[in-house]
């Protein structure tokens, strides 16, 4: 029998973040495993016109809870959505709810943060550093509470070649950052936020460091624990291989490079993709909200959920798995509601998106046009180069993650549990799980149907040969104008249509003779 399940049975546990795609899994696992579990409160904010229980439902209603249905019939009747906006003082909690999140809570996972790399300081400070304050100040005020895990990233401390399972300091402390944004307007904030972020990529990862210091300076007595994952795709094997449902990060790539869009990205070949299979995050949270509330360690443990160090694979192996599978489950002409979802950055634009990629696009919506369809082709395009742009940092570079406590967990797994809450990625065969999460993109991203194969191979074709059409013309016009303007390049050219000439004369003489 597994421990760690049973151990989240007849538990209160509040989510964070409940709604979001780490979320989703996680409150799928703990229904599946533990039903006997007493209730889940989660954050939620209406959306979009929805009511809380609207949300709920849609949520229940998804491919992902089809197996909890099974073994949890009234799964309904044990989530507990509870208004709340964590841009606001006390998430604007009602004081009925408060009190009994208060009374009731046994266990914490703090998902919820802004994962926008181009957000403003502002906002990212709110949500990432905060709201992660005045989560621990709740859990401060809870006698039931067990353990409090907060969820970070592995790239909090991205500016380090070799990060440790430990807490790094920031150059300011996150209290004055926090005190100062309460007065300084939004043009001095964007204005010093550079300089505040020094030598960390983006703001997400620099907010998100500052969210460790603060679970550190303000955990006061509570069993708290960090779990620091990497790049966070599609799931390995629960509740089935390659579910996703959102464009964060790889994802969008992939539907890009699937529908012929991105012929090529500015990237290292050998560095490492540290890519996490969402279910192994989930597994390592569990397994350490188990761990924590019950040896209550005397420090707060960080846990490395990455790949690289155990199990690595480079962007080049990864990009030719992907390419490959396109081959046999290219993704659909249509266009998708996820393209209209790409952020924005602070873009450079560099010759070779604008040769490669821009020109073609601005070619296809003419064909567009011409046949009486909307052109959307370019407006597509820009969005994708701004992603692979802000992912160009992570996409040249490689860490050295050390993972002592989360392999020293693993160790004190019971061989049950350690099946159940499986998080070893060094079992993970990434050929298999490449061709899942491709796979999982065209059928629960973007739901395509497996029988338009056919259809999605002649307009991979169509875009393939605009593409190659577009390089070869933009070619042979650079060389007639180095040609016109270098008398080397014309010397160049003579040679070359003088050996093409003796070879063909050499070849037809050939040919004579044997005759």
């Amino acid at each position: 029998m597994s421990v760690i399940a049973a151990f989240y049975g007849g538990k209160s546990i509040l989510i964070t973040g409940a709604t979001g795609f780490l979320g989703k899994v996680l409150m799928e696992k703990l229904f599946r495993t533990s039903p006997d579990l007493k209730v889940i409160y989660i954050l939620v904010r209406p959306k979009a016109g929805q009511t809380l229980q609207q949300r709920v439902f849609q949520i229940l209603n998804s491919k992902l809870f089809e197996k909890v249905k099974e073994v949890c019939p009234n799964v309904h009747e044990k989530i507990r959505a509870i208004y709340a906006d964590l841009s606001q003082n006390d998430f604007a909690i009602s004081k009925e709810d408060m009190q009994e999140l208060l009374s009731c809570t046994n266990i914490i996972f703090h998902c919820a943060a802004t994962v926008r790399f181009d957000d403003t300081l502002r906002h990212a400070v709110q949500l990432n550093v905060t709201a992660t304050r005045q989560l621990l100040l709740m859990a401060s005020q809870m006698p039931k509470l067990e353990a409090f895990i907060h969820i970070s990233t592995a790239y909090s401390n991205c500016n380090l070649k070799h990060i440790d399972e430990v807490i790094y300091p920031c150059p300011v402390e996150p209290k004055k950052i926090i005190d100062s944004l309460e007065w300084l307007d939004d043009a001095i904030i964007e204005e010093i936020a550079p300089k505040l972020i020094r030598d960390w990529p983006n703001i997400y990862t620099y907010t998100k460091a500052l969210g460790e210091m603060v679970v550190q300076q303000e955990s006061r007595n509570l069993n708290i624990a960090i779990i620091r994952p990497s790049i966070v795709g599609a799931t390995w094997q629960e509740p089935f291989p390659g579910w996703v449902d959102n464009i964060n990060g790889p994802n969008g790539l992939i539907i890009a490079a699937g529908k012929g869009f991105l012929r090529a990205l500015k990237a290292t070949p050998k560095a490492v993709a540290d890519l996490i299979p969402v279910d192994t995050v989930v597994n390592l949270m569990l397994a350490v909200g188990w761990y924590t509330a019950v040896h209550r360690p005397k420090s707060t443990l960080v846990y490395h959920s990455t790949s690289g160090n155990l199990n690595p694979c480079n962007w080049h192996k990864m990009g030719v798995q992907v390419l490959a599978t396109f081959e046999k489950i290219p993704l659909e002409r249509a266009f998708r509601r996820p393209y209209a979802n790409f952020t924005s950055n602070n873009f450079t634009s560099q010759y070779w998106n604008a040769v490669s990629h821009q020109a073609p696009a601005i070619i296809y919506d003419c064909y567009l046009r011409l046949t009486g369809r909307k052109p959307r082709m370019t407006k597509v395009m820009n969005q994708i180069l701004r992603t692979a742009s802000m992912l160009e940092y992570f996409l040249n570079r490689s860490w050295e993650w050390s993972t002592y406590n989360t392999e020293m967990l693993m160790s004190e797994l019971s061989p049950e549990d350690q099946r159940v809450f499986n998080f070893d990625v060094r079992q993970l065969n990434w050929l298999e799980y490449i061709e899942n999460y491709v796979l999982g993109v065209k059928k629960y991203l973007l739901k395509e149907d497996m029988a338009g194969i056919p259809e999605a191979k002649q307009h991979l074709k169509r875009l393939r040969n605009i593409h190659y059409l577009f390089n070869t013309a933009l070619f042979l016009i650079v060389w007639r104008l180095l040609i016109a303007r270098s008398q080397m390049a014309r010397n160049v050219w003579f040679f070359i249509v003088s050996f093409c000439y003796k070879f063909l004369s050499y070849f037809r003489a050939s040919s004579t003779l044997k005759v």
